[in-house]
């Protein structure tokens, strides 16, 4: 019942004093998306300032810190690693000192062709100094023979294969893209009193500023954002989209709206679509908080069987913990999780949750749950089986580690000791979300709009075009 790892979020602040301090609000609503490491650069007086360190937003900048970041414009990004190693050289955004000025780059997602630009660029003298796909688009900005910053920047965008939302700040400009599938979110928002503009991962992070939602960034389109207003640019022709439905499914916030979708909605309906294609006489329902609880809820409502607290998170697990001494089975459930056993003892519950990965710690919590009593249990799983791996950035690991591709649900049922498992059906997922299959599911379908070059750390070559996949039927 572990959701996949996080992605990376970025943040970007135009035409207010206190930029960097905005920008650093917004990369704390958005800390779920990556807990690794942070940076803001700013700039001012015609020079840009830098902050980057490992760890946590609200331990990384402290009032000295941000006070050392001066300027109306930043751009701020969290990570989680999918490409690269977990280091300070490869955290973002990523400064460089270019002809004609600095530019710094925030980029969430993963580029597919990021081996091949990569040899392109090292055999043609460039050096690169992190490990990071991210690079790639410095050194092909640096290397454009485009007379103008606009032009450098949007024919290095037209290079790039796979997903990309990307924040690219110089002096007196931000730039806000999208790669032409959409596949990650990216919006646009405004202060109602004209003093800013904002360019964010989540609408989360807008409201944290005070900005009001304008409109998301197009699959596609290169925004830029000056003093003066917004020019649109495009970077290909318009695609067939094909927006990550984990980011409605677990990722994204429930109180922000992406993909011209509320998150909170979207889950609520997963949860209902699945109670009526697997219902089951139990005595309540509850979630594996967080992620799940609005799913949790919509299945409550839809059938009907009260909604309880019955898991509670502790919120303050970091990434790793000291293990103890003596080994408990279990522990990394038991330090997360803690059973109400006055809800659990002698009842049927059903359990809900968004995903199932790897499979053991669905078996440890299922384990939890029956050793607080619980006279059944029932999974229910708001989305279909994961049985791909992701290459557009969500850290969804490879195909033989995916419990689902090996086991059937009935096997899987077996292995962890449940008295029913039940997942939502792709149809209902798209019903779920107003019946328009926009979206990408390649996770789960195997069906993948864009080609992959080489093997993506996986042991697989995709030999079909993205002209032969099409869009998601």
């Amino acid at each position: 019942m572990s959701g996949p790892r996080h992605e990376c979020a970025i943040m970007g602040a135009l035409g207010t004093p206190d930029a960097a301090e905005l920008t650093y609000l917004g990369l704390y609503a958005l800390q779920h998306r990556g807990q690794e490491s942070s940076g803001i650069v700013s700039f001012a007086g015609g020079r840009p300032y830098v902050h980057k360190a490992m760890g946590l937003v609200a331990d990384i900048f402290t009032e000295d810190v941000l006070s050392s970041l001066p300027g109306a414009c930043a751009i701020g990004h969290n990570r989680y690693s999918t490409t690269g190693s977990s280091n300070l050289v490869n955290a973002q955004p990523i400064l460089a000192n270019l002809k004609g000025g600095s530019l710094a780059i925030s980029h969430n997602g993963n580029l597919v062709n990021a081996r091949e630009l990569r040899d392109e660029l090292e055999q043609s003298g460039a050096i690169f100094q992190s490990t990071v796909d991210s690079e790639v688009v410095v050194h092909l900005i640096a290397r454009s023979r485009e007379p103008t910053l606009d032009g450098r920047v949007l024919a290095s965008l037209q290079r790039l294969q796979g997903a990309f939302s990307l924040l690219i700040l110089a002096e007196d400009a931000l730039y806000a893209a999208r790669d032409p599938n959409g596949f990650r979110p990216l919006c646009l928002g405004t202060r109602p009193d004209g003093k800013g503009a904002f360019v964010a991962s989540e609408t989360c992070a807008l409201d944290i500023v005070g900005a009001e939602l304008v409109r998301e960034i197009h699959p596609g389109e290169l925004l830029k954002v000056t003093r003066e207003g917004f020019t649109s640019l495009r970077i290909a022709e318009p695609h067939p989209e094909h927006a990550c439905i984990f980011e409605l499914i677990y990722f994204a916030r429930p109180d922000s709206r992406l993909f011209g979708i509320s998150t909170d909605q979207a889950r609520r309906g997963f949860g209902r679509e699945l109670a009526r294609e697997h219902p089951v006489e139990a005595d309540c329902v509850f979630s594996v908080p967080d992620s799940s609880n609005a799913a949790a809820l919509g299945y409550a409502e839809e059938s009907g069987l009260p909604f309880e607290l019955a898991l509670i998170r502790n919120h303050y697990v970091g990434r790793t913990f000291i293990q103890p001494t003596q080994a408990i089975r279990d522990f990394g459930v038991k330090v997360k999780y803690n059973p109400v056993r006055s809800v659990i003892r002698d009842r049927r519950v059903v359990v809900v949750d968004d995903s199932i990965v790897r499979g053991t710690t669905s078996k440890a919590l299922v384990r939890l749950i029956r050793e607080a009593g619980a006279r059944e249990v029932h999974l229910r799983v708001s989305s279909p089986p994961l049985r791909h791996p992701c290459y557009y950035g969500v850290d969804i690991p490879v195909r033989e580690d995916l419990i689902a591709a090996n086991m059937d649900t009935d096997e899987l049922r077996t292995y962890l000791d449940l008295d029913s498992l039940g997942y939502l059906s792709r149809e209902g997922m798209y019903r779920a979300v107003g019946g328009e299959p926009r979206f990408c599911d390649a996770c789960f379908t195997g069906d993948y709009p864009v080609r992959v070059e080489g093997n993506m750390d996986d042991k697989l070559v995709f030999e079909r075009t993205a002209g032969e996949l099409g869009a998601v039927e």
